[in-house]
Parts: C-alpha cells; structure tokens; sequence
C-alpha cells in the first residue's frame, strides 16, 4: 500500500477520507504516531531534534524493512 498524505480536502463520512484515501483509523493512529514523537521531542528538548528524527525515520525503515523480508 502506497502512503496517501493529506489533501486539505478532509471527509469524516464512510470509512475512508474522501480527500486522501485513507481510512479515518489510520488517520488517528498515525496522528498519535506524530504526538508521541513531539511529546518526547519536547521531554528532551533535543538541539538537534532533525538529526533525532532522521536517526528514528532510519531505524524504522531498517526494522520495517527487515520484518517485510521475512514474510
């Protein structure tokens, strides 16, 4: 599956957003997602909060990429 970002063109009718495709579950998961990673940005006032989320995005990518091969 292909990532949908938002259009701006919200929907909260049916099961999906009509302005981006996704579903309105994955739209709430991943904004927890996002305050999660503020929220520690904020806990640990990072000076380098770019290199931080560049070396999680990284890591992510690896582990994802890994577990996929596995299947």
């Amino acid at each position: 599956m292909k990532f949908s970002p938002c259009t701006s063109q919200c929907t909260s009718d049916g099961a999906s957003c009509q302005g981006c495709g996704r579903t309105h579950i994955e739209i709430k998961e991943t904004q927890a997602l996002v305050a999660k990673l503020v929220a520690h940005l904020v806990d640990y006032n990072y000076d380098d909060a770019e290199r931080f989320l560049a070396l999680t995005s990284a890591k992510a990518l690896k582990r994802a990429n890994a577990i996929l091969e596995d299947k």
